[in-house]
């Protein structure tokens, strides 16, 4: 696919794709794995594919290009869905040089034990392909240590790497041409789950590169989609997501043994709608529901409640799972409580509070226990509870 007269996809749409980061991330609508090939009176080559597609990947290239004639490789990040590819490759060209961040070199030989031609490359420096030049832009924890932008001059092209992306498969890979409430939906998920640890690295990359005034006509990401229509659309919601965000939304996350969590966890809803009736609330019960769903819910959320019963002195293993990762994922600015049934130690919800603070979350109560089974008592204390919460919030 010809993205410019100077600038061609060569990649990877893989539509099974379902799990990424070996079973962390689910990928519903599989994904992209975009290289890209340009051509000038030099030729570059931006990016590999997945380990599991080098083969193809290289084969295809070749039917494009005789690989003799790439003249640079360029490898923005060492993660191995992005340089898979490489050691297949660089069998065929081994003494091309392979440009990358100071990094990006320890990582390359860290995954692959090779000594490649490395060429590292910062911020600022320039690579002359005729008329055209590429410029690096380091992207430190965005999401590696190694992460590098490109951007190709003339075309006004900039090759981001894993930002800016989304793990969406689709033939129709610009982003007018996709359906825009799965795009920005899967834009937000990818960012909640992966970017949100470095939001402060993210705004303060965006205003570097905003800094140094590059006219942007294109931003080629490493996954996804290609943003060709208002390519700045997807920077300025980047700029908004990694100031702490918050929706008008309260979820309410739980998991239940015997169903009196659940129920706690539907009249604490009910409570707070009484009181906010504009509030969105989502109940997600953690041991049925996507956990990066249940992530991206939480990223939205200005309000946060965790419920579960208590089970051998501590809490339900899907709880404590999910909060391990919350807890990695560093949400700032966002509030919570902790909720749940109990038979006789009843340490659960001092367990969850913990982990919300130690998560990073601001504590709205020292959280509602309710001593077996709730009653309909029990049941309009969680309502008064949620009324409270609303109030509080």
């Amino acid at each position: 696919m010809k993205i410019s007269n100077t600038v061609q996809w060569v990649g990877k749409i893989d539509w099974d794709l379902r799990k990424f980061h070996g079973s962390e991330y689910s990928t519903f609508y599989g994904s992209t794995y975009n290289s890209y090939l340009v051509r000038d009176e030099k030729t570059a080559l931006i990016d590999t594919v997945w380990a599991p597609y080098a083969r193809e990947y290289v084969r295809h290239l070749s039917s494009l290009i005789d690989l003799e004639s790439i003249d640079y490789v360029i490898a923005p990040h060492a993660e191995i869905d992005h340089s898979g590819g490489l050691p297949e490759l660089m069998r065929h060209i081994p003494d091309k040089p392979v440009f990358c961040s100071p990094r990006g070199v320890d990582s390359l030989r860290g995954h692959f034990h090779q000594d490649w031609n490395f060429q590292p490359v910062k911020t600022g420096d320039r690579l002359s392909l005729g008329s055209r030049e590429l410029i690096f832009v380091e992207a430190p924890m965005l999401h590696w240590p190694d992460n590098m932008f490109c951007y190709l001059t003339e075309e006004a092209i900039l090759f981001s790497n894993d930002a800016f992306g989304q793990h969406l498969a689709s033939e129709q890979l610009y982003n007018d041409l996709v359906d825009q409430d799965l795009l920005f939906r899967e834009c937000m998920k990818y960012y909640a789950n992966i970017l949100n640890p470095f939001s402060v690295q993210v705004e303060k990359k965006i205003k570097e590169l905003l800094a140094m005034q590059l006219p942007i006509s294109i931003i080629c990401p490493s996954h996804g989609v290609i943003w060709r229509e208002k390519p700045l659309q997807i920077v300025d919601r980047y700029r908004e997501w990694a100031g702490a965000y918050r929706e008008d939304q309260v979820s309410i996350v739980y998991d239940t043994m015997w169903e009196g969590t659940r129920r706690m966890a539907e009249s604490i809803a009910a409570g707070i709608h009484e009181a906010a009736p504009l509030t969105e609330i989502k109940l997600l019960n953690s041991s049925k529901t996507d956990k990066n769903e249940i992530i991206t819910e939480i990223f939205r959320s200005g309000t946060v409640l965790f419920g579960s019963p208590t089970i051998n002195r501590g809490i339900l293993t899907s709880m404590a799972g999910l909060l391990e990762e919350v807890r990695g994922l560093k949400f700032r600015g966002k509030k919570a409580a902790a909720f749940g049934c109990y038979g006789w130690s009843g340490e659960g919800v001092g367990i969850l509070s913990d982990a919300l603070r130690d998560a990073g979350f601001e504590l709205v109560s020292e959280g509602l226990r309710v001593l077996w089974n709730p009653d309909r008592e029990s049941l309009e204390e969680c309502v008064q509870y949620g009324r409270k919460l609303a109030a509080d919030i």
